[in-house]
């Protein structure tokens, strides 16, 4: 079967890049990397391709070489966070240095890529059997930008 990994552009260096996430989740490393020849001029020596993990997920980048496509939230990568110390973690980490909060535990970081973190138990909330304690979870959740699992629950629990 063929592997498939999403690959992310930046209009920045890559080195610059994998810091950054390298520095929010600890277990990530390098597996494959290419680099701009003396053709490239100005980014000659400079990450052009990068193959990595991050967290245990892999993932590609290109260094856009000057092209800008940025991001939008039609595309984002998903926290499943095990607790609120978690969420907190990753939430803070995301926005800061020019990162952004939005709506219903979904941010973005500061080169513009979205993320949404979330409880591991949202879709059990969202999935009771009992359709009005889902309902309320889901209109807490409408209200929050970063996620409260407590608020959450409380919420269900009407």
């Amino acid at each position: 079967m063929p592997a498939i990994t999403p690959c992310l552009w930046f209009n920045t260096k890559l080195d610059d890049v994998l810091d950054y996430y390298f520095s929010i989740f600890p277990d990530s490393s390098v597996r494959e990397q290419l680099r701009y020849g003396e053709e490239a001029g100005d980014n000659a020596g400079e990450l052009m391709y990068v193959v990595f993990e991050l967290a245990g997920n892999r993932l590609s980048a290109i260094n856009g070489g000057g092209q800008d496509f940025p991001f939008s939230e039609a595309v984002s990568l998903e926290i499943d966070c095990a607790d609120q110390a978690e969420i907190d973690y990753y939430w803070d980490k995301l926005t800061a240095d020019g990162g952004e909060e939005g709506p219903c535990g979904w941010c973005k970081d500061k080169y513009g890529l979205s993320w949404q973190v979330a409880p591991s138990s949202l879709n059990e909330l969202f999935g009771d059997p009992d359709p009005a304690r889902a309902a309320r979870a889901m209109n807490a959740m409408m209200q929050m930008k970063k996620l409260v699992i407590a608020d959450l629950e409380a919420a269900a629990n009407g």
